[in-house]
């Protein structure tokens, strides 16, 4: 599983990036709430083909590997969001937590669960 750990270090560089486009541009041109939907569903594109092209490449040897793979990456996407986004961005917890309120329009939730969901989908559909 190490190498999966390894493997997850890019979906921060891509998150990043994506953060960084939206910030950049779009986000310039729609208010935050439209733009933090859009940038949840670019993210899970990025995410998805970065994940697809490791798993081709790395694929887990069996279906419970996959859910694994799915659980170390969630764990660590979470872990990530809260403490980089806490200590290191400065924002406070409220503020982290308000990105799961689904039933405001806040779509991030997808994010952790694709990135959990995805190393199976990918396995079942890469045999």
């Amino acid at each position: 599983m190490g190498k999966y750990v390894l493997l997850w270090l890019p979906m921060v560089i891509l998150a990043i990036a994506n953060g960084v486009v939206r910030e950049a541009w779009y986000g310039k041109h729609v208010s935050e709430l439209p733009a933090h939907q859009l940038s949840t569903l670019s993210g899970m594109v990025l995410l998805g083909l970065y994940m697809w092209a490791v798993l081709r490449l790395w694929p887990p040897a069996t279906a419970s590997r996959a859910w694994a793979t799915g659980l170390l990456w969630l764990g660590l996407t979470v872990a990530f969001e809260f403490l980089f986004g806490h200590y290191a961005a400065g924002h406070s917890w409220s503020r982290l937590l308000q990105n799961y309120r689904l039933w405001e329009g806040r779509l991030w939730v997808l994010i952790p669960l694709w990135v959990t969901m995805a190393p199976y989908l990918f396995f079942r559909l890469q045999r």
